[in-house]
């Protein structure tokens, strides 16, 4: 079980290690798009579409890193006045009502989405019909990372339940 749960956070780990790297791609194409809008006075007509899709990517690809490091935003109101055997316990029944449910439909909801585009080799409406499905694609792919973190998270929840201890 520990090396199941050491393979999804190493996994979760270099993808989003890897993926925040597009921030940089991204940085540089609002750069150029500056540049030459307001240097040259020769503004692309893709450069605001090229920005959405590497957004869209980056956003999407860390869910799980930031899953892993206990990134995502949370309302501590209840929380931090329990214990910390409460905690684990409010987290399980969280995960169980609210996360996995959530990321079942999304990854199916996801695969139609992208598969749809596939089939129809989908393009962007814009002048510049970047083709769609890529970047739709990406969409089941992060959710399904996100949904093995959250088996991941949950059942080190589990095991400090019942074993009171974290797995190492």
């Amino acid at each position: 079980m520990r090396k199941f749960l050491k393979v999804i956070d190493t996994i979760n780990e270099w993808v989003g290690r890897v993926s925040s790297f597009s921030v940089i791609i991204l940085a540089m194409i609002v750069a150029a798009e500056v540049i030459l809008r307001y240097v040259f006075n020769r503004p692309t007509l893709c450069g605001f579409e090229y920005t959405k899709y590497v957004y869209g990517f980056h956003f999407m690809m860390v869910g799980g890193y930031v899953l892993l490091h206990k990134g995502h935003v949370s309302i501590d109101i209840f929380y931090a006045k329990v214990s910390k055997k409460a905690q684990v316990i409010m987290d399980i029944v969280s995960y169980l009502i609210f996360f996995f449910p959530f990321v079942s439909i999304m990854l199916w909801q996801g695969f139609l989405f992208a598969q749809k585009s596939w089939l129809v080799l989908e393009r962007d409406w814009t002048i510049c019909e970047s083709p769609v499905y890529p970047a739709k694609t990406v969409i089941p792919i992060a959710i399904l990372l996100l949904m093995l973190q959250g088996i991941s998270t949950f059942i080190k929840k589990l095991y400090i339940l019942f074993k009171g201890e974290e797995i190492s």
